[in-house]
């Protein structure tokens, strides 16, 4: 069989582009750029890690894990449990609080969005994002710290508003990623509104959902200048929700670390160890609940 001669003015397909070259080279540059960037991104990381996992392991012991504070900080001894229990504490009540909140507020941007409310909430939820900690701690202080003093309920409720602005924002994108036909084909058969938002939109999201609730958890978490203000602090377990000072992982480091003596400044070190294993494990925890509700919503 002979090959049939391309028509007039037409280029057969058989023959490569005249720029197939050009193009090829500088896709390569390209990924060769975007690796160069991510290998840079990750270095700073990589050196946190080390650096804490260096200083902080030597100091971690059962001790440490499993003991409350060490009243003088010259001498090695003593633990971060009560400062785990207060992070765990205040972290879950602020979740509570601005998780539910907040992606009932995405809800509300992404299915109303022509509402004259959807775009002061918009904007309102990117200043916040922004501003400071601190700013979030004097707020609490004047509002009800005057009146019914430090404590956990507190604590946890600055917590919560640095939370709400990231909850928000990221549950948004996420909503906006479900397809329109998962809607539309609700809608066909015959489900209301709300239905579909509880039935169909919030499962299919819901993996998205999760990773934005965790980064702001994470971000809480480490959290130190608002609960100076608000939770004070404490040198033992704190159990009670008001009425007297609550510790937790960031302000046991804080102090510790601006100490002048070592035995203070390796529990410091293995107090910020401690904190990012909790992260960890809160956001492997997380991740699997997530991927699991998406596999549910899946089937």
């Amino acid at each position: 069989m002979t090959a049939l001669a391309p028509a007039a003015g037409h280029r057969s397909l058989m023959s490569g582009a005249p720029n197939a070259r050009r193009r090829k080279v500088v896709n390569r540059v390209m990924i060769t750029i975007l690796l160069i960037t991510v290998l840079l991104a990750l270095i700073p990381l990589f050196l946190i890690l080390a650096v804490v996992i260096a200083k902080g392991l030597p100091a971690m012991n059962i001790e440490f894990l499993t003991s409350t504070f060490n009243f003088s900080r010259r001498e090695p001894g003593g633990g971060y449990l009560h400062g785990v229990i207060g992070t765990l504490y205040m972290g879950g009540l602020a979740a509570l609080m601005a998780i539910p909140i907040g992606i009932g507020a995405a809800v509300f941007l992404t299915e109303f969005p022509g509402n004259r409310l959807a775009r002061p909430v918009r904007f309102f939820s990117d200043v916040m994002t922004g501003v400071p900690s601190v700013f979030v701690g004097l707020f609490v202080y004047t509002i009800l710290v005057r009146q019914i003093g430090f404590g956990t309920f507190v604590g946890a409720l600055s917590l919560a508003i640095i939370m709400l602005p990231i909850v928000v924002r990221s549950s948004e994108e996420v909503l906006k990623l479900v397809p329109g036909e998962l809607k539309r084909g609700s809608y066909a058969l015959g489900a209301r509104h709300w239905q579909t938002v509880f039935r169909v939109t919030l499962p299919a999201a819901a993996p998205g959902l999760v990773t934005g609730s965790m980064l702001a958890v994470a971000r809480a978490l480490g959290e130190t200048a608002a609960l100076v203000l608000t939770a004070l602090g404490a040198s033992s377990v704190v159990l009670q929700l008001q009425g007297g000072g609550q510790t937790a992982l960031p302000l046991l480091i804080f102090r510790e670390a601006r100490g002048a003596f070592e035995a203070g400044q390796a529990r410091a070190w293995a107090g910020a160890l401690e904190l990012m294993l909790l992260v960890l494990v809160l956001s492997i925890i997380a991740r699997a609940v997530g991927a699991r509700a998406g596999f549910k919503t899946q089937r």
